[in-house]
Order: structure tokens, then sequence, then C-alpha cells
């Protein structure tokens, strides 16, 4: 670095960022348009200078001119946002505008009180209905004060007929009714809002429920066969390897249930008998002896579904936390019960605060049912779901089978099977 460039001074760069020229201008135009379109409403202020000009001259007509301009200025500086404005502002540049209109009235006369229409404005659009008495009393002096000042050569019926009486109430009318659909959009933008982010979280709930509820069964699976494989080692090759291919079918039917709740945001579709199978196959692995029914076809078709999702959340439960030797499902039309004999995890692991039964209770809930879980009394847990009776349906006959009754196994001629 020479010495020219050191006497010069820091390169632009180290003080710091350039300036946004564009966004910077783009704001100055936007401000400019707003305060030019909020100057356009002043017209109606052009009856005060021809009043200024019809009563007054020379220096007391350029006072007139210079009231009138500030009181312009101060509209428009309130006009930029009567709402978001502190109240201490509000109200010095308010009380600015009031001394100005009466004061203008020395100048102006009956005139200065088209001035009190734009201070209704502001009264509206700050405190609302509670601004009536401030109109009533604007509109009230503007029928009398010109009767009783001599000089004005004026009578009480002015205000009437230069429409200063009907304008001051009926502009504060028109705009209590204009902020009122500013607000109620306002509110209604705020609801839509808040609904979006209620929306936002049920989904995440959902999404986390149903992540839960694809990948902590397989998991699980994966997790008891990989160990017994382990344990079989050299002692059963063959077994282990069996094992290990099917920890490879799990985890590929696994990554498969992941990418289509990803990609779709919605349930894989669940079957009661293909969940009995499954868990069939995870108790057999997890050295659990299992009591499962062989058919299904007792549940009716509106309870298949979720009775499949209480079966994964409920046999899961068994494997992970416990630490029983035996398990059974019994099912009816309308419920399912699923106990076991562990002693395990009854009341840290299996509350209802985890994922697991948590989003069970929502499906079921959400179904017209009702979920109950807890310490069986005799030992061991019990989780048991039942939907209300579908009276609709009648009882389900087969020829092959005869009558399906309320059991947990097929009766088929008399001889349970």
């Amino acid at each position: 670095m020479n010495a020219d460039t050191d006497a010069a001074g820091p390169a632009p760069d180290a003080a710091g960022p350039a300036p946004d020229w564009a966004a910077w201008h783009n704001a100055w135009r936007n401000d400019w348009r707003r305060i030019a379109m909020s100057a356009v409403f002043l017209v109606y202020l052009a009856g005060v200078p021809a009043a200024v000009a019809k009563y007054t001259s020379g220096a007391a007509s350029v006072a007139g001119y210079v009231i009138l301009a500030a009181f312009c200025v101060c509209h428009l500086a309130l006009l930029y946002d009567p709402w978001a404005t502190t109240a201490s502002r509000f109200l010095a540049l308010f009380g600015t505008m009031v001394a100005l209109t009466a004061a203008e009235a020395f100048f102006a006369h009956e005139a200065a009180f088209f001035m009190c229409a734009y201070l209704g404005i502001f009264l509206v659009a700050r405190y609302g209905a509670r601004a009536a008495p401030a109109i009533a009393l604007m509109t009230l002096l503007a029928i009398v004060v010109p009767g009783l000042v001599p000089s004005w050569h004026d009578g009480f019926g002015t205000a009437l007929d230069n429409f200063t009486a009907i304008t001051i109430p009926g502009i504060a009318l028109a705009m209590f009714g204009f902020f009122k659909v500013v607000q109620a959009n306002h509110d209604l933008a705020e609801a839509r809002s808040r609904i979006a982010a209620l929306a936002t979280e049920s989904e995440r709930t959902r999404i986390a429920r149903d992540l839960h509820d694809l990948l902590g069964h397989s998991l699980t699976t994966i997790t008891v066969k990989a160990g017994l494989a382990r344990k079989l080692g050299a002692a059963d090759t063959e077994r282990a390897l069996r094992e290990i291919a099917e920890v490879e079918e799990l985890s590929r039917r696994a990554l498969s249930e992941v990418r289509m709740a990803v990609a779709n945001y919605r349930d894989r579709d669940v079957s009661l008998a293909g969940e009995m199978a499954n868990g069939r196959e995870l108790l057999r692995a997890a050295d659990i002896t299992a009591d499962l029914p062989r058919a299904v076809d007792v549940v009716g078709p509106r309870c298949s579904e979720l009775f499949g999702w209480v079966l994964r959340e409920g046999l899961t439960n068994v494997v992970r936390h416990s630490r029983a030797s035996a398990c059974a499902v019994r099912l009816t039309r309308d419920s399912v019960e699923i106990t076991d004999d562990g002693t395990g995890g009854g009341g840290e692991n299996r509350t209802d605060g985890g994922n697991g039964l948590g989003g069970l209770r929502e499906r079921v809930e959400a179904a017209g049912g009702t979920l109950d879980a807890g310490p069986r009394p005799g030992g061991g847990w019990r989780l048991s779901v039942t939907l209300p009776p579908d009276t609709g349906t009648p009882e389900t006959k087969t020829p092959e089978t005869g009558t399906v009754t309320e059991s947990s196994d097929q009766v088929t001629d008399g001889v349970r099977t």
C-alpha cells in the first residue's frame, strides 16, 4: 500500500457496506406517493384561502395563508399513520391543528370551520365512537359562532348554507365506517395468521406421530432380530443369516414407508391382518409366547385399520418395555385388548405422555372410541381400545366358518381353531 492510498483514507469497503440506493429510492418514492395521494383530499380546503382573500388584505392575508399551510403540513404529518403514532405526538399535532383552526377563524371567518372536518377524521381514526361528543361540539360551533360574532355579518344559518354543519358530521360518520372496515380486515388477517400457525403446529404434530408409528415398530423389530442374529452367531449360522435377511427386508420397507410419508404427508395403509402377522413374528423373535387370534374377520370393517394401529403400537411396547414372557391379543367386533405378564416399564415408559400411546389415543378419540392403558391387578400390562357399537352392521356369517362370535378365535362348525 503506497502513501497516496494511506493519505486518502480507508477503502470504501472498509467504511461498511454501500447503501442500498435502489431500496432507499423505492421507499422515498412510495412515501411521496402516499403523501401526494393524501394531499389530494386537501382540495376541500380551497374555500379557506378564497375566504382569506375576501375578508383580509396585505399582511393579514399572508398570515391567513401561512396558517393554512401550517395546518396542511400538520395534517399530512398526522395522516401518515394516525394509529401507530404515540399518544403524545398525536396530541401535540392535533392540538396544533386545533390552535391553527381557531387562529384561521380571524382571517377566514366562517370558512375556517371547513378545517373542522379534517379534525373530525383524526378524532374518529384515533378514538372511534368516543369521538362523537367532540364531533357534535364542532358542528354546534360551526352553526353558532358565525351568528355570535357581529363583525362577520353572518347568521346562524350560514353553516347550513355552506353545508359546513352537514359536512363535519357526514365526513366523520363516513370515516367511522371506513375505519371499521379497515379494522375488520386487520382482525381477519390476524385471525388467518393465527389459524395458519395452529394448522402448521397441528401438521407438525401429525407428522411426528406418523413417523413414530411408521418407524417405531420397524426399528424395534430390526433391533430384536439383529440381537437374535448376534446371539445365534456360529451356533446356528443358517438361522442367523435368515434373521439378517429379514432385517434387511424390514430396513428396506421402513425406508419405503418414510419416503412415502415424506412425499405424500399421509398415513400408510394399515391392515389388521398384516399387523397381526407382523406382531406374531415380532413376538417370536423376542422370544415371547404369543397368544394371537388366527383370524381377524370378527372385527368390523370400520375398526380394521384403527385396530391395526393399536396392534402395531401395543406389541411394539410389549417388546420394548415389558420384559414379558407371554402376550395375548383378544379381538371382538368393536374392541381389541392386548395383555402381557411383564414386570418392566409400566409406570415410566408406557404412560400416556409418550408419543406412541399419545398419538394412538388421538386416533382412537378421533374415531369416537376410548383407550384404556395401565397395569393389570394381577401383574403385567393391559391396553384396551373400544369403539361404539355399530348397530347397523348385521351379524357376520360365512358358509365355511359358521357364525362368527365376539371371541378371540374363530369357530368353525363348533370346533375352535
